[in-house]
């Protein structure tokens, strides 16, 4: 595409059981971990010591801020991770879901499981939209769980686990075999019947730096699935090891590369930081990108 060239992916509207979310204008997804591990320590809640209070009070000011959705996760994915089973994770997750909504009903809630049981714990319990990261790779039944639940879906790109798939990021041509690679799945997800898919190229999940700077390059690429794309940057190894700072340091590099990912095609930001994205949402649609 020459440079300069506007291109504006699918925006669409999600049924988030009843509820109507316009993707017209892109909207940010906060992050919440009720994680002990998470890459980002600013991320977690319920963290040693910590109270259900940690997480209202951080969801609140998420919800202030401008999200749309709030991103619930008990399981860390970052390279390495360690292991839980899917009861502890269901454990970590469901008095989230509980605390929020009862403190603030009308929160939409997306769970950030690769599991198709917690997934449906997650749903029965309030959540609005399953967000996961194994794109159905991870859980033979996640599929055929989506399309009976008849949520919106968040299908990632990724290979391996989170515990192998740093040594599985070889690509001739990364964005070539993320799209290929994604159109198997979106392909089954359809004949399946579910509805509302949102695709997540996966920056950071079985790709370097130097493919994720490759893939955000070509983000626009992904338009001919005529599907909403979501990203998620926020904060990554990708955006603070090339700078040579840490993770608490990468919201400014996280706000440059949310802004090129909206000029091109971006409709959801995943992220840890919500009033800066919102605020980058808000002047990137002034220069008529969406």
């Amino acid at each position: 595409m020459p440079k300069g060239t506007k291109k504006t992916a699918a925006r669409h509207c999600l049924n988030c059981r009843g509820r109507l979310v316009r993707l017209d204008t892109p909207v940010v997804m906060g992050i919440l971990n009720v994680t002990p591990d998470s890459f980002f320590a600013g991320s977690r809640v319920l963290d040693t010591g910590e109270t259900l209070d940690r997480l209202l009070e951080r969801a609140g000011q998420m919800l202030a801020d401008g999200a749309t959705f709030l991103d619930i996760g008990g399981y860390s994915t970052r390279p390495g991770a360690a292991d839980i089973s899917p009861d502890e994770e269901a454990d970590r997750v469901l008095p989230a879901i509980d605390a929020i909504l009862r403190d603030y009903p009308d929160a939409l809630l997306s769970v950030d499981t690769f599991r198709a049981s917690v997934a449906r714990q997650a749903v029965n319990a309030g959540a609005q939209l399953i967000n996961d990261v194994g794109g159905g790779t991870l859980d033979p039944a996640m599929f055929a769980t989506v399309a009976e639940l008849k949520v919106p879906y968040v299908l990632m790109h990724t290979r391996g686990t989170p515990q192998t798939m740093q040594s599985l990021a070889t690509y001739t041509n990364v964005t070539t075999e993320v799209i290929d690679e994604m159109a198997v799945q979106l392909a089954r997800l359809r004949s399946l019947g579910a509805v509302d898919i949102v695709l997540d190229p996966g920056f950071g999940f079985a790709k370097t730096p130097a493919q994720n700077f490759d893939l955000l390059s070509h983000l626009d690429a992904f338009g001919l699935f005529d599907e909403p794309l979501l990203v998620g940057l926020s904060r990554k190894t990708t955006i603070w090891k090339t700078l040579g700072i840490t993770a608490d340091e990468a919201l400014n590099g996280t706000t440059v590369l949310n802004t090129v990912a909206l000029q091109k095609g971006a409709s959801i930001l995943r992220v840890h930081d919500v009033r800066e994205a919102v605020e980058a949402i808000k002047l990137t649609k002034e220069l008529k990108f969406f």
